[in-house]
């Protein structure tokens, strides 16, 4: 029985550079400890690599790599009868945003040797190209998804 009241989604201000509410998002992905500015440095340095680098405006990159990275399909466990089969499920809006932004992250912390910065660079970079590891991860969870086609019945 509910009580009736509705859980309401916080609003996120736009970041103070580039003015947009999606980097601010991966500008709050990226903090660890609360420590935001040493996230908007990480952010902001990386994107002035990728204008170093590309010649190309960084946020058209930026957005790119997360339209790149974004998965239509994801698989979930359903369980159906004692039997627990993996059901390819479409991925909704803001899903598709925070599972991009994590997986960049995620695949430019796992390399080695280099300030988080370039590493990010690096990553979005690739990921505007389609490559790198986070492009990849993309690729394998489709797979995954078209693979157990089959029990795409059981989705309900």
């Amino acid at each position: 029985m509910s009580t009736g009241l509705k859980y309401k989604k916080k609003v996120i201000l736009p970041d103070v550079v580039y003015n947009d509410i999606i980097v601010a998002k991966f500008i709050n992905q990226i903090m660890t400890n609360g420590k935001k500015t040493v996230a908007q440095k990480i952010v902001y340095g990386s994107f002035d690599i990728i204008k170093e680098q590309t010649k190309k405006d960084p946020l058209e990159v930026f957005k790119l790599a997360i339209q790149n990275v974004s998965p239509v399909l994801e698989v979930k466990p359903k369980r159906v009868g004692g039997a627990t089969y993996q059901v390819p499920m479409e991925v909704k809006g803001n899903r598709k945003l925070s599972l991009a932004m994590k997986w960049i992250i995620a695949s430019s912390k796992n390399k080695k040797g280099k300030a988080m910065k370039f590493k990010l660079a690096e990553e979005l970079i690739d990921a505007s190209e389609n490559k790198g590891n986070s492009v990849k991860k993309k690729e394998n969870i489709h797979k995954m998804a078209e693979a157990n086609r089959a029990f795409a019945h059981f989705a309900f």
